[in-house]
């Protein structure tokens, strides 16, 4: 019987220490295997066109690329808060300006990649014809129904849009009638949905999604340039695979890509 304990607790302490290593170095391993993966953080706009480049990344490579797709002003306060990420794209210039302003980015790496034009959209079936000028009729049009957009003091698409309604003179008669949401692609959705009559959103949405139609283009002298800067940040997990992915972007397949998808290319 004596023996038997014995041997028990001899069992019961390897298997300690088998546990206590375990819990030393799995952290470690785990580690190794998640430096291989590049993890971007991504404008909702760019999610069509991303995608689309980033498998034949992987394709080509073997290399695994997360995206995250949210508002640039979400992730940007997420890579303040310093969210584990390798890549940061922006719909606009004052995000990444402002984490760049914190020391997060790493300032060699950062290209003005990609611009876009800004629309007014409509449900597909949507009979709507306006033409945008100044004082145009957009209210009106609007009736009872609601104008999608991107949350007008945060969210880049939201703030051109705004921008260019007050530009045109219309803000304030439409402003009451305005659904303001997290990102770009929420606004799309509600258009595409039905549950808004029109909807500001960037031509590559509306390219997107066939459950909508563009009524007419927003002048660019309306609103401040749409550029997407991308930059890899301070601390990125591995320079190495997020340096290669940023020059991948920036090939002749990737911006053919891009530009088959309505994007401008800006970086020669």
């Amino acid at each position: 019987m004596r023996g038997v304990t014995k041997l028990t607790l001899k069992v019961v302490a390897g298997v300690t220490a088998l546990l206590a290593w375990a819990s030393v170095t799995s952290p470690v391993v785990a580690q190794e295997v998640e430096k291989k993966d590049i993890t971007v953080f991504a404008a909702a706009s760019l999610k069509t066109a991303l995608d689309a480049v980033t498998a034949s990344y992987m394709k080509a490579t073997g290399s695994k690329v997360i995206i995250s797709y949210a508002a640039s002003s979400a992730l940007a306060k997420q890579i303040e808060q310093l969210a584990p990420a390798d890549i940061f794209v922006s719909a606009d210039l004052e995000w990444m300006n402002y984490i760049s302003q914190k020391g997060l980015i790493k300032d060699d790496t950062r290209v003005d990649l990609l611009g876009n034009r800004l629309v007014l959209v409509a449900p597909a079936e949507s009979s709507a014809s306006i033409k945008i000028a100044k004082d145009f009729a957009l209210a009106d049009a609007i009736g009872n129904g609601k104008l999608a957009m991107g949350e007008v003091k945060s969210v880049p698409a939201g703030k051109y849009g705004r921008a260019a309604l007050d530009k045109l003179g219309v803000w304030a008669a439409v402003e009451p009638k305005v659904a303001q949401m997290e990102n770009v692609r929420a606004a799309l959705a509600l258009v595409a949905r039905g549950e808004a009559g029109f909807g500001i959103v960037y031509q590559t949405d509306a390219f997107a999604e066939p459950k909508v139609k563009i009524v007419d283009i927003f002048p660019e002298d309306t609103h401040p340039p749409i550029v997407y800067p991308f930059a890899a940040l301070a601390l990125a997990r591995d320079s190495q695979a997020a340096n290669a992915f940023l020059t991948y972007l920036q090939s002749a397949e990737a911006k053919s890509r891009f530009e088959k998808e309505g994007f401008k290319v800006l970086s020669k």
